[in-house]
């Protein structure tokens, strides 16, 4: 999965101010597992893209309510292959 996370910009400065927003990272970072992370501005917003396997649905929650609780992110989560996965796809194709 692709995940793109645009923070408020007003609950990250405060998190930044608290001294939380590096914690607030991590335990996303802990719970994803990613295979990439990377931050970055977009949209004039600090932005994650980070690309992590979602094994089940149901640990959507607990691996990404922090991003909405502690800073304010919208958050988009794109279906993404590997180069392995789109050899499987395409060999089906046949």
């Amino acid at each position: 999965m692709l995940l793109k996370a645009h923070m408020s910009t007003d609950a990250g400065n405060a998190a930044i101010q608290k001294g939380t927003m590096g914690a607030t990272i991590e335990k996303v970072l802990g719970a994803l597992k990613p295979e990439a992370a990377y931050f970055t501005v977009d949209g004039g917003k600090r932005t994650a893209f980070i690309v992590f396997d979602l094994k089940e649905v149901s640990d959507m929650p607990v691996s990404l309510e922090s991003l909405f609780i502690e800073l304010g992110a919208s958050i988009d989560i794109t279906p993404a292959m590997t180069p392995d996965d789109l050899r499987k796809g395409l060999s089906q194709l046949a």
